[in-house]
């Protein structure tokens, strides 16, 4: 079986609130697939919080910064005119077609165009067979036109929550159109793609989960005690923590704790609520840290809890769900088909701070129904969310690319050479 070469676009890669690309980047590495990773813009050094991230930055092809020089950009798209003036032209007129209207997106539509170019140029000068992109928004659209400049084909995949809140904007029916293949990280997310795209295109939607390396949060001797929580995310308003230190100043157990992980542009405003609310002694804000650190404070937590208005299917509940620690979540898009109400934890509306209070309050008090569930969740995870699987998913999707084979809507994974007949 001939492998494609593939390329692999983020907007911003690596990125520590991304690590589980990272983690699907090995997987097919691991499976025998090259990849080359590019990212549209470099990420600061806050993002650089593992070997691993450094590792990559250090080889990821940054489309941004070579576009700005003017060699670079001007050489691409005269190469490309000189060998396929008539492709390039429909590119032009493509990138046209899809702005979202307005003399702003029309010249950011010509930037991604001028980033495509460069991308193209770029994969045709490495051999690059196939290209996929991560986070079905602006990159995406150079995604689209870059295969439109080279003929490379392309595939994306959708996580949500944000482009469901403007699809057209960002021409999501349009892309999955001109894909090979879209991985859906989940049943919701392809049925929100599905809602934007003709039904003749949904052939072309699997699912593929993101994975965590369950190796990695082995499972831990200590027993839960309920009072530690930990939240890992960014520090954004659709994540809703002001609902979860709301609820905190409710728990009527005493001792609970919270460590929140993670940064953003609400940081500020979050600092000063736990102030005002009096629970600077309960609460401590740590920052981003890497995959290592995350493991480890998660076995010396008790519960995650993620209040989250919009998710796609969040992987650190998975994360947690490996530690063998229960989760508290809102029942949002994909969460339920990862967490079993009542079972590997507790599922509440988004921004109902009574609910999230009782179920600080139950897991706090009641250790042995935490185990069972934190046992549970770490089964659910084995059984579905292992990222080398996973990527082998993605693998068998690559491999049929300009094929007559048809894959499943959950494909099987890719064998390896020992696991072939």
């Amino acid at each position: 079986m001939n492998l494609p070469n593939i390329a692999y676009l983020t907007g911003e890669y690596p990125r520590a609130t991304d690590t589980f690309i990272q983690r699907e980047v090995v997987g097919l590495r691991a499976a025998g697939l090259k990849v080359s990773t590019c990212s549209i813009r470099k990420t600061d050094a806050s993002h650089h919080v593992g070997p691993e991230q450094k590792h990559e930055a250090t080889n990821t092809f940054h489309v941004l910064a070579a576009t700005l020089r003017p060699s670079t950009l001007l050489s691409a798209h005269f190469s490309l005119i000189r060998k396929e003036p008539k492709r390039w032209g429909k590119a032009l007129m493509l990138a046209a077609r899809t702005s979202p209207g307005g003399v702003k997106a029309f010249a950011y539509q010509m930037i991604y165009l001028a980033e495509a170019g460069v991308l193209a140029r770029h994969m045709q000068d490495n051999g690059i067979t196939h290209l996929h992109n991560h986070i079905a928004k602006s990159s995406c659209t150079v995604a689209m036109l870059a295969s439109a400049l080279s003929g490379i084909p392309f595939s994306f995949t959708l996580h949500g929550p944000d482009i469901f809140f403007e699809p057209i904007h960002w021409r999501l029916d349009e892309k999955i159109a001109r894909a090979s293949f879209v991985a859906c990280i989940s049943h919701f997310c392809r049925s929100q793609a599905m809602s934007f795209s003709s039904p003749e295109q949904w052939r072309k939607l699997h699912i593929v989960h993101c994975g965590v390396e369950p190796a990695r949060y082995a499972e831990q001797p200590q027993k839960p005690t309920g009072k530690r929580l930990l939240f890992v995310g960014r520090l954004a308003a659709v994540k809703g923590l002001p609902v979860l230190i709301e609820a905190l100043q409710n728990v009527t157990t005493d001792g609970i704790t919270l460590q929140i992980v993670g940064d953003g542009p609400d940081r500020d405003s979050l600092q000063a609520s736990v102030t005002a609310a009096g629970l600077n002694k309960q609460v401590s804000f740590l920052g981003y840290r890497s995959q290592d650190d995350v493991a480890t404070l998660l076995s010396e937590s008790d519960i995650l809890v993620l209040p989250s208005f919009a998710e796609g299917l969040p992987v650190v509940l998975m994360e947690a769900m490996a530690a063998s620690r229960p989760v508290i979540a809102t029942r949002i898009a994909g969460t339920a088909e990862l967490v079993e109400d009542g079972v590997s934890g507790k599922l509440v509306s988004a921004g109902d701070v009574e609910a999230l209070t009782a179920a600080i309050d139950e897991l706090a008090t009641s250790a042995q129904k935490a185990e069972k569930m934190g046992q549970a969740g770490r089964q659910a995870v084995l059984e579905g969310f292992q990222s080398d699987i996973e990527a082998r998913r993605l693998a068998t999707l690559f491999s049929n690319v300009g094929t007559e084979t048809r894959s499943a809507l959950r494909p099987e994974p890719l064998k390896t050479e020992l696991e072939k007949p």
